[in-house]
């Protein structure tokens, strides 16, 4: 995937979206991040996405991929913000994909990310990524260290532990990415949501045997439905983003998502509703840094 010419032709130009000033295109500059996978069971990884057309990606040994990214978004037209995304990978369409397909076709299969869980530090980023790219953004206590050995981050939430991810950062060549396209799948208002995103940096990568990560999993009930993926205790590859620059394409798309029968109003169905972001401030005030204890027994993560 490339960056759309559009973003490029529409430098410097002005949005004002929900109230949300924005000069285009939607990018960040000098923000560090952290990415891991592992493997999780393929089935229980399934049965966290919504709708039909979306497909667990499955590796060889029929496994699905959980992955874990963390941003530290230093320089953006909404302020500082931590970035902390509970995904897994997967397709797009009316049925699943082999692997070599999906990622040899990437654009063709709909091959990115589902984005299960994504807390943020500020509101305003709330309302500008779910209000308008369909992301489930919700405020929760991050922070974000980086130095010379590793980068981590914890996600708590109403005082307990949601998650800690602690990556080593690889050694060796780094690798050169020029605006490497992402996309992103997410569930709003009933539709599923499609976003794509552009990273350059020189990244420092480690698969296999040499990726050293540690996930811990924390007793905050909202992490309970990743208890059953059954997630390696190894990662299967990490990476390390020192100064990333990224664009956001302000083109997006959705679908409906849908049931085999008829839907009860009453209950919740795909992702929240537009009453979770209206009205929110344009605040970029932050909650308390994270203070639960990372230390708990670690649950298979």
């Amino acid at each position: 995937m490339s960056i759309p010419k559009r973003q490029t032709q529409q430098g410097g130009r002005h949005a004002l979206v929900d109230g949300i000033p924005f000069v285009l295109p939607v990018n960040s500059e000098d923000s560090p991040a952290l990415m891991a996978g592992f493997t999780c069971d393929g089935d229980a990884a399934q049965a966290l996405l919504p709708g039909n057309e979306l497909h667990a990606l499955r590796l060889p040994n029929g496994r699905g991929m959980f992955i874990v990214t963390v941003i530290d978004y230093r320089t953006t037209d909404i302020g500082r913000y931590v970035e902390y995304s509970i995904a897994l990978a997967c397709t797009m369409g009316a049925k699943p994909r082999g692997l070599i397909g999906s990622v040899v076709r990437m654009k063709h299969a709909g091959t990115g990310q589902y984005v299960w869980d994504l807390p943020v530090s500020s509101l305003i980023s709330v309302k500008g990524g779910k209000g308008i790219w369909g992301m489930p953004k919700h405020q929760a206590n991050l922070d974000f260290r980086v130095d010379e050995h590793s980068m981590s981050s914890q996600y708590d939430l109403d005082g307990k532990l949601c998650m800690r991810i602690t990556v080593d950062r690889p050694r060796g060549p780094k690798i050169p990415l020029s605006k490497v396209g992402a996309v992103n799948w997410c569930q709003f208002r009933g539709m599923l949501m499609k976003s794509s995103i552009y990273f350059t940096d020189r990244a420092e990568v480690a698969v296999g045997p040499f990726a050293k990560a540690q996930l811990l999993i924390g007793d905050h009930p909202r992490m309970d439905p990743l208890r059953t993926l059954d997630m390696s205790s190894k990662a299967l590859f990490t990476a390390c983003l020192p100064h990333s620059k990224g664009v956001l394409d302000d083109h997006f798309e959705s679908w409906f998502i849908t049931s085999p029968t008829a839907v009860d109003s009453s209950e919740r169905w795909g992702g929240d509703d537009l009453g979770s972001v209206f009205g929110l401030p344009n605040s970029t005030e932050w909650l308390d840094p994270p203070s639960a204890s990372g230390r708990l027994e670690e649950s298979k993560p």
